[in-house]
């Protein structure tokens, strides 16, 4: 099978070893060495052991770094400053693809990019979650434009106990939060008793308010 052959068998933006074993095992007699050779030969990106993409060269559309992050490390779905830059809630364009996972914290270097995860309370991570499904990458979890918010607020050390005048220069100064799409201060409250945050129910009571 060609390498061009094999990319139209796996359209996915990031796939397991096995997955090129089932399409190859028929016609190669050396499989692992015929995958060992497409890495080598820059045909496949190696992102971590056992997972794949495909170099630019048999790129037809971007990668889709969101299915990437939840495949390389799960339990996990994007969250923090990603999140908060693919809802344009923020100026900058995030680089680095952050992610919020049940488990220990975890970080991957690939050839596509930096994946980071960090390790958010088990009470508070399945609560404010979206499904985003199409028919080639299949299901992908991101956080709400909400959740992501609350993510950022609650694990951004140092930042001590805020007022609600000091919540808004915060968001507005330190984080530049754009607030374009309007955000749910009952899901707010929900994520904020969960954490058993403070902070977060002085950002439920801003929002309620209509003060951002």
């Amino acid at each position: 099978m060609k390498t061009i052959e094999l990319k139209n068998a796996l359209p996915l933006s990031i796939f397991s070893h096995e997955m090129i074993y089932s399409l190859l095992e028929k016609s190669i007699s050396n499989v692992n060495e015929k995958i060992s050779n497409l890495v080598k030969n820059g045909e496949l990106v190696r992102l971590k052991k056992g997972f794949y993409t495909f170099s630019k060269l048999y790129q037809t559309k971007p990668i889709n770094l969101i299915s990437v992050a939840n495949t390389l490390y799960s339990p996990s779905y994007v969250s923090f400053d990603y999140a908060l830059s693919y809802y344009e809630m923020i100026p900058e364009r995030v680089s680095e693809v952050t992610s919020a996972t049940s488990k220990n914290e975890k970080l991957f270097d690939t050839p596509i990019g930096r994946f980071s995860y960090k390790k958010v309370s088990l009470q508070a991570y399945s609560l404010g979650i979206d499904w985003i499904y199409d028919d080639i990458e299949g299901g992908r979890f991101i956080a709400t434009a909400e959740k992501a918010l609350c993510d950022k607020i609650k694990y951004d050390r140092g930042i001590g106990t805020l007022t609600q005048t000091s919540m808004i220069e915060y968001l507005k100064y330190d984080l530049r939060i754009d607030i374009s799409i309007p955000l749910n201060y009952e899901l707010i409250e929900i994520i904020a008793a969960a954490y058993k945050s403070r902070n977060l129910k002085t950002l439920a009571t801003i929002v309620k308010k209509g003060k951002l």
